[in-house]
Order: C-alpha cells, then sequence, then structure tokens
C-alpha cells in the first residue's frame, strides 16, 4: 500500500474517487483523500446505504451502511481531472460482500465460470448521442450534422474529432486498447469499440468510459447521452456484447471443429440456447427503461432504420437476430445503451450455464433479414418475439427462476419494484402526443 501511496502521488494524485455503481449502472462515489488510501483498501468508503438506489438496505442498525471497498489493482488516474484518480470499488455491508451489489453479482457469476476452469470475455460496443438543449428541447450537438443516412459521415465526424481524441487518450492511458471511433446512423451518434477483455474488467471498462466521456463532454458545452432512443425519427443507441469462452489453457471454447463449417462448437450452441431461452427474462436487465422499447420495434421503425433486434433467433453474421454468430464467438445484440454491464452480464453467464447444463438445442440458424419478414410469417415460422415493453419485460423476469437466481434475491427485489414504479408512472403521464390528439377530439 505505501509503494502504491508513492506511485500516486509521484503521479500527481491527491485525490482518490472512490466510485462503485447503483442497480442503474450509474457511477456513484465520492472523494477520499490519498492519506486514506489504506482505509479504502481495508474496510471501504462508507455510505447511508438506504441513498443508493437498489440496495433495499435499512435505515439503522449494522446494515444500514454500505461500505465501497478498492482494489489496488484498479486505481488509475484521471487524465481529464489532474490531481485525482478513479478507484473501481466492490460494496461491503457489514463486513460482507454485499449480495446486492452489482459489481459482487457478477463477480458471483465469474466465480461459477472459474470453478469449471472457464474465463468469459466480452467486447462491449457502447454507442451515444451528443446532445445539447435548445428552448427548453433535447437537439443534436451538431446542428449541421443533417444527412438522412449519416453513418461513418466523414463531415461530421472530423467536427467531433477533439473530443473524440480526447476520450480516445484518457481509455488509452487506462491501459484500453482503443480499436475504432466511428460516427453511428442518427444526427450526432458515435461509437467507440475497444478490445475484449474478462467479463468483469469490461464492464469495469464501460463504467469508466462513461465517467470520461460525461466528463469531457460536459467540459466542451455538450451532453454525453446513452438514452437508448432520445428521437423517435432516429435510431437508437445499442450496446452489443461480444462474447466469447474460454479455458484454463487459454483455447477458446466456441470456437469449432476445423473444417467443420459452423460458427460455433457444441458447447458454444448450448450456450447460445440458454441465451435464446431466457431472452424474454434477459430484456429487462439488457433493455432496462421504459424508452428502450422504442428501440426494440417490431415492424418498421420511425426512422426507417433499425439496428436493434426484436426477434429471438440466431443466425451467421445475422445483425437483425437477437444472437449474431461468428466465427469462435457470438454478438450479443439485445443490450441497449441504458443497460447496467453487471448485471446483463451476470445474468448472461446464467442463461448461457443453463444452456450448457441442459444440453439445450438453439435450433436451426436463420439466414434471413427478419426485419424485412412480415410478423404473421415470423409466428408462423414460430420465431419468438422479445417483450415490447418495459412491464412485459419485468414480468418474465419475475417468472425467470435462473435469471433472478443470478441476481440474488434482494437485487431480484429490488429492480422489479423500482422498474414496475418506472412503468406505472410512464402510463399515468399524459404526453404532448396525447393532448394533440386527443384534447379536441371528441
Amino acid at each position: 500500500m505505501k509503494d502504491l501511496a508513492r506511485q500516486l502521488e509521484a503521479a500527481g494524485v491527491h485525490t482518490l474517487l472512490a466510485q462503485f455503481t447503483d442497480v442503474h449502472g450509474v457511477a456513484k462515489g465520492k472523494y477520499v483523500p490519498l492519506a486514506h488510501l489504506d482505509d479504502l483498501l481495508r474496510t471501504g468508503a462508507g455510505f447511508a446505504g438506504p441513498s443508493i438506489w437498489g440496495t433495499g438496505l435499512p435505515r439503522t442498525g449494522a446494515r444500514a451502511e454500505y461500505y465501497a471497498r478498492a482494489d489496488a489493482a484498479l486505481i488509475k488516474p484521471m487524465p481529464w481531472q489532474p490531481g485525482y484518480a478513479r478507484a473501481v470499488c466492490s460494496g461491503f455491508v457489514d463486513g460482507q460482500p454485499f449480495e446486492a451489489c452489482p459489481r459482487q453479482v457478477l463477480q458471483r457469476a465469474t466465480q461459477r465460470l472459474a470453478e469449471r476452469g472457464w474465463t468469459l470475455k466480452t467486447g462491449i460496443e457502447p454507442e451515444f448521442f451528443l446532445l445539447r438543449q435548445e428552448a427548453g428541447k433535447w437537439v443534436p450537438a451538431d446542428d449541421a450534422d443533417r444527412l438522412d443516412k449519416p453513418s461513418y459521415d466523414l463531415r461530421s465526424l472530423p467536427r467531433q474529432a477533439e473530443f473524440l481524441d480526447a476520450l480516445n487518450r484518457t481509455l488509452t492511458a487506462w491501459g484500453l486498447d482503443v480499436l475504432q471511433l466511428d460516427h453511428e446512423d442518427a444526427h450526432s451518434q458515435f461509437e467507440v469499440n475497444f478490445a475484449f477483455d474478462e467479463a468483469l474488467a469490461s464492464a469495469d471498462h464501460l463504467i469508466g468510459f462513461k465517467l470520461a466521456a460525461q466528463a469531457l463532454a460536459e467540459a466542451r458545452g455538450m451532453v454525453f447521452s446513452m438514452m437508448p432512443k432520445p428521437f423517435a425519427n432516429q435510431p437508437g443507441s445499442g450496446m452489443h456484447f461480444h462474447v466469447s469462452l474460454w479455458d484454463e489453457a487459454g483455447r477458446g471454447l466456441f470456437s469449432p471443429e476445423a473444417g467443420s463449417g459452423a460458427d460455433l462448437s457444441e458447447l458454444g450452441r448450448h450456450f447460445i440456447a440458454g441465451v435464446l431461452a431466457h431472452s424474454p427474462a434477459l430484456c429487462a436487465l439488457a433493455a432496462p427503461t421504459v424508452n428502450s422499447y422504442k428501440r426494440l420495434v417490431v415492424g418498421e421503425s420511425l426512422s426507417g432504420t433499425s439496428w436493434a433486434p426484436a426477434y429471438v433467433a440466431h443466425g451467421p453474421n445475422n445483425r437483425t437476430a437477437v444472437v449474431r454468430t461468428l466465427p469462435g464467438r457470438f454478438e450479443w445484440r439485445l443490450p441497449d445503451a441504458s443497460t447496467n454491464p453487471y448485471l446483463a452480464t451476470a445474468a448472461l453467464i446464467a442463461a448461457g450455464l443453463d444452456g450448457i447444463d441442459r444440453r439445450l438445442d438453439p435450433g436451426p440458424a436463420c439466414t434471413d433479414d427478419l426485419f424485412q419478414i412480415p410478423l404473421g410469417d415470423i409466428r408462423a415460422r414460430g420465431i419468438p418475439v422479445l417483450p415490447q415493453s418495459l412491464s412485459e419485460a419485468v414480468q418474465a423476469l419475475q417468472a425467470d427462476e435462473v435469471v433472478s437466481a443470478a441476481l440474488g434475491p434482494v437485487l431480484t427485489a429490488e429492480f422489479i419494484r423500482l422498474k414496475q414504479a418506472e412503468w406505472t408512472a410512464y402510463a399515468r403521464h399524459v404526453s404532448d402526443w396525447e393532448l394533440s390528439r386527443y384534447a379536441a377530439m371528441f
């Protein structure tokens, strides 16, 4: 600890950001002077437990206090805030790992894999908008970004080059391998890809990316947004997961036998079969907001373009299916930008292991463009449809023992309570669309 303190002090660090995440995947924390590094590593920074979304902790007694305990290996300076270092923390209550801490939930899931000698690796691809407010309304940050199909636009991209370069430098300084940065399919929408890593590390990277992007955008008069669908007439933001499984010798367990012509091994097929079987419940975690279901639409999107899968199917390089298979890995296309990466990954592991343990068959691969097939034909082919509202997804989670067990009883109950309240508030809200349509109609 003394060596670490000296290294941080030599790097100009005087304050630590003790950072954890709540049930929504939002970073929370407090500043801790570097002089108290020892306390942060041994005991943790203390917080009032009931003040944190999703803990379900009481207001009195030993379990009222939530401690965010740092991992010494995960303390890194924050380039955009000189003198400060981010310390990734896990939650502890009454001296024990807190069962409803999202990071602890994922640690439990990865331990299940470790007991089999396996490691799950993920490459998470966050999409996001850069916004600003104008006359009380949210609008794209770049008013000149107006192409009908702006994907890979090399006129708008350079206008955000300074922001993207600052983001790239921050992530690189943290040891991430940034692969590419591009303009996505909506106005002022972008995507950053960094190399895959062990699942817990990937989730930590994603939260760090959000912290950095939020601060860097704000410093430039913009708002970094991971709202899934801010504009009805524009595509939404996904957060696709590229998933692979490895053994202790470094062999990819999803890789098929040479010459088989398949994308995935038998083990990989069982894993994706579990993911498909539990997709309705997974939807509650991978599409966790009311707004998420403006993105996961059946039929034609108002934007005319959608990369969000609505159908529970798998297929080779098929971006219209919820599982896109690739040689030795698969892309899980369900998650959107509001996903809590810890909870979604933990639930994904549970679903995949259930598929392996029960030797489930994912069924035939789909090579069709599912967006072009009428819904009646989809149903005739027996292809399930994902939940089309947060309420449906939460009901599916309530009925799914495998996914609920992965979250644990406390977090499952809290998540369901919060999401039911979110749905009720939305259902009772009277929108401008309703007033425009009905106020003088009858």
